[in-house]
């Protein structure tokens, strides 16, 4: 009766008939493409400029604190230019959150020097604050050192980014022309 089983599995019209195709809901899709800024001439952001505008992370100014660097200092060292550190009420927030063993970093966040920036989307969370804000208006430089943020903000173009290595700033992304002699990564 095994047999049997098996060879009726085999006779099946059911397994032996072709499977129908289904129809492709792809092609009834619209496609999104996003719109190129028109601050990009090329790879080339037209809207970067001194005095540059550095929009910050959480967890640049924690790296900043641990390797003891000042962040409009190491900026202009960095850049050679004078910069604005700029920061979202979304990367305050989370500032806010950590706690205690953070209110160094907070401190310094609410440095006169810093431009806040207003956030008009619910939730707190910054990595999607800033993506965001950089999408919408490509005159910022994002300085971070989350991995996955520089991923995401790879993928925009004309965003540079500026992070740490070897205890001071390095820049990725921003042309040559206006650089001066930063060092790159």
């Amino acid at each position: 009766t095994r047999k049997f089983a098996e060879v009726k599995r085999l006779l099946n019209p059911k397994v032996l008939a072709p499977p129908k195709k289904e129809k492709k809901k792809e092609e009834d899709e619209v496609r999104h493409v996003e719109k190129t800024s028109s601050a990009l001439f090329f790879k080339y952001n037209t809207q970067l400029g001194p005095p540059y505008q550095v929009l910050v992370d959480t967890n640049f100014i924690n790296f900043s604190i641990k390797n003891k660097i000042d962040l409009v200092k190491g900026m202009m060292d960095c850049l050679y230019a004078e910069c604005r550190p700029c920061i979202t009420d979304c990367v305050m927030a989370e500032l806010e959150k950590l706690g205690a063993k953070y209110r160094v970093a907070l401190k310094i966040a609410k440095d006169p020097r810093f431009q806040h920036l207003p956030c008009s989307h619910k939730g707190t969370y910054a990595d999607d604050c800033i993506c965001d804000r950089v999408r919408q208006h490509r005159c910022y430089i994002v300085a971070t050192c989350d991995k996955d943020l520089r991923r995401r903000i790879r993928k925009i173009p004309g965003v540079p980014i500026m992070y740490l290595q070897a205890h001071r700033y390095s820049i990725e992304r921003l042309p040559e022309a206006t650089m001066g002699g930063a060092p790159r990564g």
